[in-house]
């Protein structure tokens, strides 16, 4: 129970990526995390790209970035609904204010755009969002997972183990 006492906002919306929501979850519960599905609305059911439900914990007006020790974005279409709400938005900026570990993955990395966490550092997102990461400061490179500071990136699902590994190492796991 590397991560016993740590709880980590896992950001959920319409369209998002299946494995990208259910591997970090259960990997980091698995470490003794808790994990908080945050979305727009509490208690509001989103579908994955697919179709699969995904119930929201919590709304992102609802919760303090002071109450996490880190925050998940994964990617799908998902983010792309994210960015439309502004509660989502001012959380995602609030937890980036606070130094938190910030972990995106896929299409997330659009989310991390909304905030200053990708100015000056490494940082790597499913190619056909490279060109928005660059243009919010980030030093874009094709790597499974990079870390720099507080900020992990991935690119894909196949990258989820490198991805969850380096949350983990983050969280003093």
């Amino acid at each position: 129970m590397k991560l016993k006492g740590k709880k980590i906002a896992l950001m959920v919306d319409s369209e998002y990526q299946e494995l990208e929501v259910w591997y970090p979850y259960y990997r980091l519960k698995e470490e003794g995390a808790e994990v908080v599905r945050v979305g727009p609305k509490a208690g509001a059911t989103y579908p994955s790209k697919l179709g699969y439900p995904c119930g929201a914990d919590a709304a992102a007006a609802e919760v303090k970035a002071g109450d996490f020790d880190a925050v998940i974005i994964p990617g799908g279409w998902a983010p792309d609904h994210m960015r439309r709400d502004e509660t989502m938005i001012r959380f995602i900026q609030d937890c980036a204010k606070t130094g938190m570990v910030l972990a995106a993955i896929c299409h997330g990395g659009w989310m991390l755009c909304c905030t200053d966490a990708l100015k000056g550092r490494r940082a790597t997102s499913f190619v056909a969002i490279r060109h928005d990461m660059i243009n919010a400061g980030a030093n874009w490179v094709d790597e499974e997972c990079v870390v720099d500071g507080n900020v992990i990136t991935s690119r894909k699902p196949d990258d989820l183990p490198a991805f969850c590994q380096a949350i983990i190492q983050a969280l003093g796991g």
